[in-house]
């Protein structure tokens, strides 16, 4: 049986894009690294407890710092860290929406909430779950509507020189009626959304744009780059636009 597998979310440029899922070997090493470093957390408090002699303060420490460890830890990271704790950071994952997105408040406290009932019959309903669901949800995950996926780096690259100016000369031979208004639609939503993307997503959404797009535009340059492409095909319909208003 394949444990690590891989959801496909539609952006809103209508294209279908791949997550990586996490399998419960990744899972569970990033568990046990942020662990590690809430355990030292934890012996620091209670040793300062100790040192103060105090009974009730170390009952205090002691039921916060649970607290602190299986809910607070967590969702401090999840939401301001990128969905990533120090753990899942040094193991390459990450915690995001079944959608792909950011990972909210609400979503994080509901997962590792969770996470306590969990833990107190030993992650066996969470491996159980991990195990048998189409996207390696664990129980909190389920609820939440989140995943856990790998945080695969982009392969470095040299930057593809700036596109040139797009003069109307060089859209003369451009035949861009092939294209709908949905089609252009979402390549302007790509172009005015590219800077936000990561660069694997941003190389990944133009190719499919262009590779889908680059056969019902006649006239077009062969050796123009996907990004370039669409910035000369959203330039030929804007002056397709033009030329019909002025008719």
């Amino acid at each position: 049986m394949e444990y690590e597998d891989r959801r496909t979310i539609s952006t809103p440029e209508g294209v279908q894009l791949a997550l990586p899922l996490a399998n419960i070997g990744s899972r569970f090493m990033a568990l046990l690294i942020d662990y590690v470093i809430c355990g030292l957390v934890y012996a620091a408090l209670l040793l300062g407890a100790l040192a103060l002699g105090a009974g009730t303060l170390l009952t205090i420490i002691g039921v916060t710092s649970i607290l602190v460890t299986n809910v607070g830890y967590f969702t401090v990271f999840e939401v301001f860290g990128g969905g990533r704790t120090l753990g899942k950071r040094m193991t390459s994952l990450r915690v995001v929406t079944d959608g792909g997105g950011q990972v909210g408040l609400r979503a994080s406290l509901i997962r590792n909430i969770i996470r306590l009932i969990e833990a107190s019959i030993l992650y066996i309903p969470a491996i159980i779950s991990v195990l048998v669901t189409r996207d390696n949800q664990r129980l909190g995950d389920l609820a939440a509507g989140t995943l856990v996926v790998r945080d695969v780096k982009p392969v470095a690259v040299a930057a593809p020189p700036p596109a040139p100016a797009v003069e109307p000369a060089q859209l003369a031979s451009w035949d861009v009626t092939g294209v709908s208004d949905a089609e252009t639609a979402a390549v302007r939503s790509f172009l005015e959304r590219r800077a936000q993307l990561r660069p694997g997503a941003r190389r990944a959404l133009a190719q499919q744009l262009a590779g889908r797009l680059r056969p019902q535009v006649a006239g077009a340059r062969v050796n123009l780059d996907d990004e370039t492409f669409l910035e000369y095909l959203a330039a030929a319909k804007s002056r397709g636009k033009l030329h019909e208003r002025a008719e």
